[in-house]
């Protein structure tokens, strides 16, 4: 059996044989061959020698170069670029991706882990949504499954977040129900994946954890149940779920939907307002709010969770992206009017950090070749990798957050809009730094003195860092993936006050220690 690689002219550029062994039962063959060109759309050949009948199944082609050297691992370059970010958690395998079109096609984790060659290949939900980009050849193999998913957690310092199907098929779509008295095998595979992530070697599921690898616990702190329901329905399940894996894991943090928008009203009785209201009553740990909005949404809104009630439920912000077009568009791009709205959205959260304890961009990869839905925070061909405008947005964020949350104040009220700016402040008490982020949402200039109280000094110098796009409608590309990259400069201190010029249209962060 020959493997080759040939290139777009059908040239050769590596490959290699092998001699199959004679057998009646499937054996796992493999080989390592050395490239001798790089080339961004090569193809990859087999063809064979000899006669006889052979049966081949689960081929796959994988760079040495993957994360941490794994065989069949994921690539380095686009693991290092979420690593950058230092995430505090994953959220895994996705959203609409666990529902499924009908349940035939939902996400069931325990198909995902054992030998990759044994996992049941299925279709993946993305394969016919789109009219726009259909992909009939997309099904899902599992190579990368729900351990590796932990794995890439693990390996990233971040905490897992698995969400997992609550007896219901995308609503969208069949809207496919399990019947209640059917329910158990579902909250089952919730219980079961507990085990999987935090029991020891001699429980049923730890002992198939340890068996591929992991002896050591994951973990496991929170788990969601379904993604982006709605309604009584839902309700009436998430209940069955939370009495179960509450009477068996106490401590174990239940992330739950709250549809699909914050204003969702495809029933009016069913919408947000019913679903918020029934989570509440249940006292639920987190509540999961999605926003796929226009920038002007996001900036009338940066102020939302300063009205939410400081006791009772946790928010989930799960999925948000500002849409420059409209949602679901094929036309959307992440431009900087995307980013800076989402920047100052965001420090309407930080500010709100006592709500607001979770908060993810979606999506997170897509390939320039192969995408169904945009925008996106990181995309990569064959060869290349490159961040949004937004991924540099929400890296300053994650790698600014500070420990505590201080006032930073305009005639007594927070800076949310007023004259087009957006702020927010903390202090790392690890470092003992101040923590500004300032979003100047015009297109002038603006200088601002902020007077420092409560602090005995404050350090001659601080860093500042700029992000900002000459045009609000930049974008980041493969060919000029830096058009929009974060600059960091010293600023001159004196005193007790900070003098900032905010350039139009930017995202300012400035570190400083305090005394």
């Amino acid at each position: 059996m020959h493997v080759e690689l040939v290139d777009e002219k059908g040239v050769a550029i590596g490959g290699t044989t092998l001699t199959t062994a004679t057998a009646n039962n499937w054996q796992k063959a493999t080989a390592k061959f050395t490239a001798t060109a790089t080339v961004p759309k090569a193809s990859f050949n087999i063809w064979f020698e000899g006669d006889g009948t052979i049966d081949l199944d689960m081929i796959s082609l994988f760079p040495t170069d993957t994360w941490k050297g794994r065989p069949g691992g994921m690539r380095s370059d686009m693991i290092q670029m979420l690593a950058d970010m230092k995430p505090g958690f994953l959220r895994f395998p996705g959203g609409c991706i666990v529902e499924g079109f009908d349940l035939s096609q939902r996400y069931q984790w325990k198909k995902t882990i054992g030998p990759i060659e044994e996992r049941q290949l299925i279709i993946n939900r993305w394969n016919f949504e789109f009219a726009h980009r259909p992909a009939p050849d997309y099904f899902q193999t599992f190579g990368l499954g729900f351990f590796e998913y932990f794995q890439l957690a693990e390996d990233i310092g971040a905490e897992p977040l698995p969400i997992l199907n609550a007896g219901m098929a995308c609503q969208f779509n069949s809207a496919e129900l399990v019947p209640m008295d059917q329910l158990d095998p579902y909250v089952q595979d919730a219980l079961d994946l507990i085990d999987f992530a935090n029991g020891d070697t001699t429980t049923g599921w730890g002992k198939q954890r340890a068996k591929m690898g992991h002896t050591a616990p994951f973990n496991l702190k929170m788990i969601g149940i379904g993604n982006e329901n709605w309604g009584p329905q839902y309700i009436e399940r998430l209940k069955v779920f939370t009495k179960a894996i509450k009477e068996k894991y106490p401590d174990m943090i239940l992330v739950n939907s709250s549809g699909t928008d914050p204003e969702f009203k495809p029933f009016s009785a069913e919408g947000f307002t019913y679903l918020d209201s029934e989570l509440r009553k249940m006292n639920a740990d987190i509540i999961d709010e999605h926003y796929y909005r226009h920038p002007n949404w996001f900036l009338q809104n940066a102020g939302r969770y300063d009205r939410y009630p400081r006791n009772g439920p946790k928010i989930f912000a799960g999925e948000y992206a500002a849409q420059s077009h409209q949602s679901a568009s094929s036309q959307n791009k992440n431009n900087w009017q995307t980013a800076i709205a989402e920047a100052a959205f965001m420090t309407g959260m930080e500010r709100n950090a006592d709500v607001v304890s979770m908060a993810s961009y979606a999506p997170l990869f897509a390939h320039a070749d192969g995408w169904q839905w945009t925008p996106n925070m990181i995309w990569v061909d064959n060869l290349q990798t490159y961040g949004t405008p937004n991924y540099y947005v929400q890296k300053l964020f994650s790698l600014n957050k500070g420990t505590n949350v201080v006032s930073l104040l305009q005639n007594n009220q927070p800076l949310s809009g007023q004259d087009s700016l957006y702020a927010s402040a903390t202090i790392d008490r690890t470092t003992n730094e101040l923590i500004l982020k300032l979003v100047n949402t015009s297109a002038q200039e603006q200088v601002k003195d902020i007077a420092v109280e409560g602090v005995k000094k404050l350090a001659k110098n601080a860093v500042m860092t700029v992000l900002k796009g000459a045009a609000l409608d930049d974008v980041n590309s493969l060919s000029e993936p830096g058009k929009v990259l974060p600059k960091e400069t010293e600023l001159k201190l004196k005193g007790k006050k900070i003098w900032l010029s905010l350039a139009p249209y930017s995202f300012t962060v400035v570190r400083l220690k305090i005394g």
